[in-house]
């Protein structure tokens, strides 16, 4: 099914921007815009994984709080730490190419990571079921 190969590719891409954030984060002189948009991206392509996977489909756009909203309204399972996720939202796109300013991550470099973890763990699990 087109859908669930789209899913495990999204997953993968998302295991890679989590790659990135570990190593990122581990260099303080690294600036948080940059460890951000690979966090903001890891978050956005498992919720997308997720949401490909249950045939649901959604806007171009780096809006964690929509797809949020659209796994809300399907019916999953939330993801963990779905109250603080759109908290990585600034550091999408626009934030990436200094197009907004952001200042640093509201939660610190080891706590994103594990969040991340997290969120792929259930990301697998949803797209893997």
């Amino acid at each position: 099914m087109v859908e669930e190969s789209v899913a495990r590719l999204l997953l993968e891409t998302a295991r890679r921007d989590a790659h990135a954030v570990e190593v990122l984060a581990r260099m303080p002189d690294m600036h948080d815009a940059i460890v951000g948009f690979h966090a903001q991206q890891a978050v956005e392509k498992a919720l997308k994984a997720v949401l490909s996977a249950n045939g649901i489909a959604f806007r171009r756009t780096h809006d964690i709080a929509e797809r949020l909203d659209l796994i809300a309204d399907n019916r999953l399972a939330p993801p963990p730490h779905a109250d603080i996720l759109d908290e990585f939202n600034p550091f999408a796109v626009e934030a990436r190419y200094g197009l907004v300013g952001v200042g640093t991550l509201a939660l610190p470099r080891s706590t994103v990571c594990n969040v991340i973890e997290d969120v792929l763990r259930w990301a697998g699990g949803m797209v893997n079921r």
